[in-house]
């Protein structure tokens, strides 16, 4: 008789290994969840919920994005795209940061993106200068900090996400300069070292790339492979996010950010970035707190450093990008958002 269980074993093996190291996040989704639903099941089945709304709700966005970074695959317009951020590095790097405050795309919605630009060989200061800056706000996200904030503030938290991503887009590009973060993004995400072939070799836009089979297969293969790496990291993103909200009294969060001075900025910049409140849902909080005499300074460095650190598009960051360019990009956050409301209460002040 043919001995079966050594291959058995072979096959088990491998495909643990296969579960452990391409789905750990799923895995610690669902260990984590699974902990809340032994310590608290109604909180565990809120959290599922809230999971489920949040990922609903950021899907036009992801999609939208998803579908805008897989056609420019498809086509061959990333070339076009990544000529479009060649030239004055100065010049690169301000256009990416007004193109980011004009963008209608989430902090979450950009990741996608990001991740097609770099790897068409893009700068990674220009694309750092779109990223932070897109987030933090868009025509919509204006409009309605006009009528919860004022035009005032709404304006000075448009210069503020500009002059953000011109901020980061500059400390990158004089670190690239040095030799610094050449190959930015993680193994497996893409590679931006390979992509600036692109630029230097332009090949033919195929726009109805539909007519191509292997066009075709390639806008299903990178839409699908983002779809999944996304959805997996936002899934254990938002699952925090709730945990957060359940744990961390807003009465706290209300302390923490009340006074004036300079200390209450550097507070509400700390406490931006894990925020766990997205740039709409914040608003009615800092308008109240600016109601009850806060600092209005630290009211847009809270808004600033949680649109560009939330934690769902922090996570989505760290699976995106190689360790030190995640630190650059909380540190600038950090300290733009800082500077940000700095120059905001000097303004109001005069």
């Amino acid at each position: 008789m043919t001995d079966l269980s050594h291959p058995s074993r072979s096959v088990v093996r491998d495909a643990v290994h296969h579960i452990w190291t391409r789905e750990r996040v799923w895995l610690a989704f669902a260990g984590l969840l699974a902990v809340v639903f032994v310590v608290d099941a109604p909180l565990g089945t809120s959290s599922v919920q809230f999971t489920i709304r949040n990922l609903i709700d950021v899907a036009p966005f992801l999609l939208l994005s998803i579908g805008i970074a897989a056609y420019a695959s498809a086509t061959g317009a990333d070339g076009l795209i990544a000529r479009a951020f060649t030239g004055s590095p100065a010049v690169m790097i301000a256009v990416a940061a007004v193109a980011g405050g004009l963008s209608p795309f989430c902090s979450c919605g950009v990741i996608p993106l990001i991740a097609a630009l770099l790897a068409m060989g893009v700068p990674l200061s220009a694309v750092m200068a779109f990223w932070l800056a897109s987030p933090v706000m868009d025509p919509s996200m204006f409009m309605l900090t006009t009528g919860v904030m004022g035009a005032e503030f709404a304006i000075a938290k448009t210069l503020a996400a500009v002059g953000l991503g011109i901020f980061g887009g500059t400390i990158v590009h004089a670190l690239s300069r040095a030799g610094a973060l050449a190959d930015p993004l993680r193994d497996g995400v893409g590679n931006g070292g390979c992509g600036a072939s692109k630029v230097r070799t332009p090949q033919p836009v195929v726009w109805a790339f539909w007519h191509d089979d292997t066009r075709v297969a390639k806008f299903l293969r990178e839409a699908v492979k983002t779809t999944l790496f996304l959805t997996k990291w936002l899934a254990l993103a938002f699952l925090l996010e709730s945990l957060m909200l359940a744990w961390i009294p807003a009465e706290l969060v209300t302390r923490a950010l009340g006074g004036t001075g300079i200390v209450p900025i550097g507070v509400a910049t700390l406490v931006g970035v894990p925020a766990y409140l997205n740039g709409y849902a914040a608003l009615p909080l800092v308008g109240g707190l600016l109601g009850q005499g806060m600092a209005p300074g630290a009211g847009l460095a809270f808004l600033v450093a949680g649109g560009v650190t939330s934690l769902p598009a922090a996570i989505a960051v760290w699976a995106l990008v190689k360790r030190p360019v995640f630190a650059l990009y909380i540190g600038i956050a950090l300290t733009g958002s800082f500077v940000s409301g700095l120059l905001f209460q000097l303004w109001v002040s005069l």
